[in-house]
């Protein structure tokens, strides 16, 4: 099915079956057994269980029953699941687990319908045991079976019932996930133990995780051939998983406002009056009734595609605990300032005047720990920041750089964030909330073109033969550039195209152009490690052109460690030494020295 799956505790589905087949016998799992083990960890079954070989299986062609060649049944099938960023093969055989005839779990409404409780089976021996199951969310799940990315919102806290803009943006963003394949599910949360599976007045369940099966705008009254206005509703389509118990407010299957709706409309709709399960809601009602919804985006990163294509790249980390604070790796959330810098820290770069950024964090999956009595998941997140344009070497002062983005900190095995950011370079530190804790995960980023998203391992420049040679950094320099105004006019509308360049011995480091004006805002950052601390770092402005870019002034900075570190505005000169003549305009720098090469 993918190109690159691995096996599941090294069972290879075909070379298993050639030899059930050839031995003219059934498969039988040793890796999950059919036993109570398998079903519970710390609870005895409701009753004896049995478990059975269905005799009637998927209709995949590969896998399902043929009655003119029955021999070629082995009992054995296989799913594929993505587990923690592999596409992972699960081998299981087709025992199922029942109490008086009936499977205690997943099961169809269709007698000989079994691939649901056979995903599931699949499903249970990844998590170690069926019991492992419990609990958890829908997004991971889906994330589990298809490799999406999930981001969950809180209707309440964002107050969707309340602010109509923010709710209509999230009606245009559901129905574009919903038509490009992604999946979405909601609930109402339980505000105690007692509630969970508590039918409300209005034909809801709590703790249920509703499915999404549909997003509409449904037109109201009859559809006219000339007609160009109609009034529409902003509807979205709910199945409960039980199949039965339905929302019985506006809208429900057989209430009155269906009679605004042509017969048409109603057919195309799909709407049933039946306790099937499904049910229609105003989007309005939606956002008043739920209180958490998970939107599973399938991001397209195909480049043979009519819709967006995104650029992705993915990681893999571990929070790791070390005695030496250089060496430790799990330093908590950023309300633990004095170890927030030990945890990973990520570069990538947005090369866009701005774009649309994704990120999904995902820890490892606790579940497998269950049966030693753990199996929580951790509270996680991550912080962002924008730093120099050149930083190749991890942050250690948190006053220093600009803190541009934070996700919510929540104990799901994924958290994701979308953000819009400007032009520069990032730092991305993922964390768990409390320090201390060691787990593994995978980090996400999709960008409209590619980030170069990497892990900052160094603190500072290595020493190698190399340096030895030719010198090791005496001090590192941070410089940062506010503005620059008053500048030459340049063309015949009176602006300019100005740009930095930032010297520093053999390095140089260029902002984006700022179009069209004289008095520039840069907020541009460099970093550099000096060996010759008496050559002085160059700023100069240039002006863009097609042909030719046009010198607009510099200034020479000493920047040596006992220098004021308060921001100062200083005049644009020639080219040549510090009294060179002056040339309009000024610029507003902020410099900061030191001879300890970790303090910025």
């Amino acid at each position: 099915m993918f190109s690159s799956v691995k096996s599941f505790k090294g069972q290879k589905y075909h070379e298993l079956k050639q030899q059930c087949i050839k031995q003219r016998r059934l498969f039988e799992d040793p890796e999950f057994p059919a036993s109570d083990e398998s079903l519970f960890y710390n609870r005895c079954p409701p009753g004896r269980v049995e478990w059975k070989r269905p005799k009637v299986i998927p209709n995949f062609k590969e896998q399902e029953w043929d009655s003119k060649r029955p021999q070629k049944y082995a009992g054995i099938f296989h799913f594929q699941f993505w587990y923690f960023g592999q596409w992972t093969d699960v081998v299981i055989d087709d025992r199922l687990p029942t109490i008086n005839g009936e499977l205690i779990y997943c099961h169809s409404n269709m007698e000989n319908e079994f691939w649901s409780a056979l995903l599931e089976k699949a499903y249970a021996k990844l998590a170690e045991s069926y019991e492992a199951l419990d609990g958890g969310t829908a997004a991971d799940a889906i994330i589990d079976f298809t490799g999406a990315v999930a981001e969950s919102i809180d209707l309440v806290k964002g107050k969707y019932c309340e602010n109509i803009s923010e709710q209509m943006k999230l009606f245009e963003d559901l129905l574009k996930v919903h038509k490009r394949g992604g999946l979405i599910s909601c609930s109402i949360m339980t505000s105690s133990p007692s509630d969970t599976e508590v039918e409300t007045d209005m034909g809801l369940i709590i703790g249920h995780a509703y499915s999404v099966t549909a997003v509409q705008k449904v037109r109201l009254g009859e559809r006219l051939l000339f007609s160009f206005k109609s009034e529409k509703l902003f509807m979205i389509r709910m199945r409960n998983p039980w199949g039965k118990k339905e929302w019985n407010g506006a809208w429900s299957d057989q209430s009155e406002e269906w009679k605004k709706v042509s017969d048409s409309e109603r057919k195309s709709l799909g709407l049933t009056v039946q306790n099937d399960g499904e049910f229609w809601m105003t989007f309005d009602d939606w956002c008043q009734n739920f209180t958490d919804v998970d939107v599973c985006r399938i991001v397209n990163t195909s480049y043979f595609s009519i819709h967006k294509t995104w650029e992705k790249k993915m990681v893999y980390g571990a929070w790791t605990k070390h005695s030496e604070p250089l060496k430790n790796r799990s330093g908590g959330c950023f309300d633990y300032r004095a170890t927030f810098l030990q945890n990973p820290q990520y570069v990538f770069d947005v090369k866009k005047a701005e774009d649309k950024v994704l990120i999904s964090l995902q820890q490892q999956d606790q579940r497998i720990y269950k049966k030693d009595g753990k199996g929580d998941n951790f509270p996680i997140g991550f912080e962002i920041f924008k730093v120099e344009l050149n930083r190749d070497y991890r942050m250690h002062k948190l006053q220093v750089q600009e803190r541009v983005a934070t996700s919510i900190y929540i104990n799901t095995r994924t958290v994701f964030l979308r953000k819009l950011l400007a032009r520069g370079r990032y730092v991305l530190i993922p964390t768990t909330h409390y320090p201390g804790i060691v787990t593994a995960f995978i980090l996400r980023l999709f960008t409209d073109v590619p980030s170069e998203l990497r892990e900052l391992k160094l603190d500072k420049p290595k020493r190698t033969c190399w340096s030895i040679l030719c010198g090791y950094p005496r001090i590192v320099t941070e410089i940062k550039i506010h503005s620059a105004e008053g500048l030459q006019r340049q063309d015949r509308s009176g602006g300019a195209d100005p740009y930095l360049i930032i010297k520093c011995e053999n390095q140089k480091v260029c902002s984006a152009v700022q179009q069209d004006t004289v008095s520039a805002i840069f907020d541009t950052q460099a970093l550099f490690y000096r060996k010759k601390i008496e050559r002085p770092i160059i700023v100069q402005v240039w002006n863009s052109n097609v042909l030719c870019d046009q010198f607009l002034g510099q200034v020479l900075l000493a920047a040596l460690p006992g220098d004021p570190r308060e921001p100062q505005t200083l005049q644009l000169r020639g080219k040549g030494s510090r009294e060179a003549d002056e040339m309009p305009g000024h610029i507003t720098v902020k410099v900061v020295s030191s001879d300890d090469l970790m303090e910025l």
